[in-house]
Formats: C-alpha cells, sequence, structure tokens
C-alpha cells in the first residue's frame, strides 16, 4: 500500500520484483500507462529481459478518451513507452474507452503454472500514482484465483468491448496460509458485486472502513447511510473531497438524484469521514487524487479497481473480496491513517 509517502523509484522497483519472477507468461491489463524517466527504464528492463527468457507478454490498456466525467481521470497514455515495449516483444492491445471504460489494473503472471500469482488493486503505471496519490495493491498466489483473472483478461482481449466483459462467476478459493478469496469482475457481476458489499455493510457488527474516491452507488449509498442512522457499528473513511464535489454538483442538475446528495451529505455527517481536497483534473495537471479504492467490513475487505460508484458498474473493472482478520486489520489501519491526514474538512454540498 502506498500513502504518497513513497517514490516512483521505489514503487518501480517492487513492481520489476514481481515481474521479474515471471517464468511463462504475463497478462497485464492496466487504465493508464505513463512513466516517465527511472521509472519507465526499470520497468522497460524488467520486459526486455523476460522476453529474452522466452515469457510470453500480453498488454492491454484503456484507449485515450476525452470524456467529461468526474472520475477517473481519462489516461494519458505515453505511447513512445508503448512502441518501446512493442519493439522489446511485448504485445499490446488498446481498448475503447467510449462509451465504457477498460478501467482494470492488474497482472496475471504464469496462469497455468503452480506458481500462478495475480497483482491487482488501485495503482495505475504512472508517475503520479507511484508519487502522490494513495493506493493499493495486493498479490494473490493461487492457481484458481489466477484462472479466473487469465479468463476476464482473454475475453477482453479476443473481443475488446468492454460491456460484453466480466461474466465469470468465481467462487471463494483458500489460498495456502488459509485466507479465503473470491474475484469479481465488471461490468458482468457488477450488481452481484455492489449487493454483496451492500450486505456486508449491513450485516457488519464491529466496524465499517471506506476508502474510495467516490461514493456514488446506489445500493452501497443507500446500505451505508442506513447502518450510519442506526449508530450501532463504528463507521469511518475517506474520499476525495474534489470529486465529490463535482459529483454533487451533477447530482444537483439531476432531480432523481436528491436522495443520493441527502444520503450523502448524512453519510458525512454521520460518521468520521475524512476529504482530500486533491488537484482538480486538467489535461497534464498533477494527479494527487486520494485513489484507494478499499472497503473493510468486520473481517472482509474488498479492494481493486473498483470506485464506489454507479459509473464504475458499467466499466471493465475487478475486485477481489478476502476474508482475514489480519488483512481487514491492515487495511482497516491504512484507511484510518489517510482518513486522519484529511480530517475535518468539510464538503461543500450543492
Amino acid at each position: 500500500m502506498t500513502d504518497g509517502g513513497q517514490t516512483a523509484d521505489a514503487v518501480a522497483q517492487r513492481l520489476a520484483l514481481f515481474l521479474d519472477g515471471a517464468t511463462t507468461s504475463m497478462d497485464i491489463a492496466i487504465y493508464d500507462l505513463r512513466l516517465a524517466a527511472s521509472p519507465a527504464a526499470v520497468v522497460l528492463a524488467s520486459f526486455e529481459a523476460a522476453v529474452k527468457r522466452g515469457v510470453k507478454i500480453r498488454l492491454m490498456f484503456n484507449q485515450d478518451h476525452a470524456l467529461a466525467i468526474p472520475v477517473p481521470a481519462p489516461p494519458e497514455i505515453d505511447w513512445d513507452f508503448v512502441h518501446r515495449l512493442e519493439a522489446a516483444g511485448v504485445q499490446v492491445k488498446p481498448v475503447s474507452g467510449v462509451p465504457d471504460l477498460m478501467h482494470h489494473k492488474y497482472v496475471v503472471r504464469d496462469a497455468t503454472t503452480d506458481a500462478a500469482t495475480v497483482l491487482t488493486g488501485s495503482t495505475n503505471w504512472t508517475n503520479d500514482s507511484w508519487n502522490r496519490e494513495e493506493n493499493a495493491m495486493f498479490t494473490i498466489a493461487s492457481g484458481e484465483v489466477a484462472r479466473d483473472y487469465a479468463a476476464n483478461f482473454e475475453g477482453l482481449w479476443e473481443n475488446p468491448i468492454v460491456a460484453l466483459s466480466g461474466r465469470i462467476s468465481s467462487p471463494w478459493s483458500r489460498l495456502a496460509d488459509g485466507t479465503d478469496v473470491r474475484p469479481y469482475f465488471c461490468p458482468g457481476r457488477s450488481l452481484k458485486l455492489v449487493h454483496a458489499m451492500s450486505r456486508s455493510i449491513a450485516s457488519a457488527q464491529k466496524r465499517i472502513r471506506i476508502c474510495s474516491p467516490v461514493i456514488t452507488s446506489g445500493p452501497v449509498l443507500g446500505t451505508l447511510a442506513e447502518v450510519i442512522a442506526q449508530s450501532r457499528v463504528d463507521v469511518a473513511g475517506v474520499y476525495d473531497a474534489t470529486q465529490m464535489e463535482e459529483v454533487n454538483r451533477q447530482w444537483g442538475s439531476q432531480p432523481g438524484a436528491a436522495w443520493k446528495i441527502a444520503a450523502f451529505h448524512s453519510i458525512t455527517s454521520g460518521a468520521r469521514f475524512g476529504s482530500k481536497h486533491s488537484t482538480p483534473y486538467a489535461k497534464g495537471s498533477t494527479h494527487d487524487f486520494m485513489h484507494a479504492k478499499i472497503l473493510v467490513t468486520d473481517d472482509y475487505v474488498y479492494a481493486g479497481s473498483f470506485n464506489l460508484s454507479h459509473s464504475g458498474e458499467s466499466n471493465a473493472e475487478n475486485v477481489v473480496q478476502i476474508g482475514s482478520a489480519a488483512i481487514a486489520e491492515l487495511c482497516a489501519a491504512f484507511i484510518d491513517r489517510i482518513a486522519a491526514r484529511y480530517g475535518g474538512v468539510p464538503l461543500k454540498v450543492a
């Protein structure tokens, strides 16, 4: 996990360690790919070395778009870097981000071997993401989970239409250390995902922690507001105030969204939420968003590329649900630390 205290070079080295472990294949789906200077050199060197040792590498990314949406920020693909990867022997495929985004951020390593591992989370491959944003990455060593991610990748690679992707229903898998994990893919299983999140929120007995740039998914928003109104469980979190202010302005122009404005206000006034006032998006601007996407309910964690947003339900997203008291404690502490950093700043409600 990164909380803005690491450098892009340090994150690049950690990513390179993961990439360097590949022996047969790597499938990479990434929303935003824009690395400069030394981090780019570190990642490129890992790809070049992998190709030389016979690893088959495929890279899929979101094609640039110019949609006027508050979140996520449009990708700014570094095409020069993409062409350097192609020259090194990496197969690449852009996926149209219009109307729905290819918003994944994962790597599937050696999917058909006993060492199959997935790297997933909220982190784009950009200097801003590695330098300035709060993010989280997880590695999952599981042949079953890796096969589901590989199937998701293969479906988009062969038919790069976001709306038709993610139709994979995954069961729970148990890792070697006893951790239970279950992946979800959107848009194919988006309703199943948001209702699973809502059920977990509604049934929480001791704590709920939320870390998301925006909170706009109807089932999540409504259930969270209801739980906070009941005052029976400890609820806290953090969101990106700049992006939620833009969401509130949009809601203000939609008569049917009045309940969402009221629900969000009740959430932020009835629980301990920090709010980061990040730099407003503009082409070429610094991206310093509160970008991590984690939900903790008691001893369960939901983490991945999915903002808790209505629009995210239509995007190509992935989330892994984790059943582990230790990981839930780690994630809750991370969220509390970030929330404390940005606490006490009220939201400007439309």
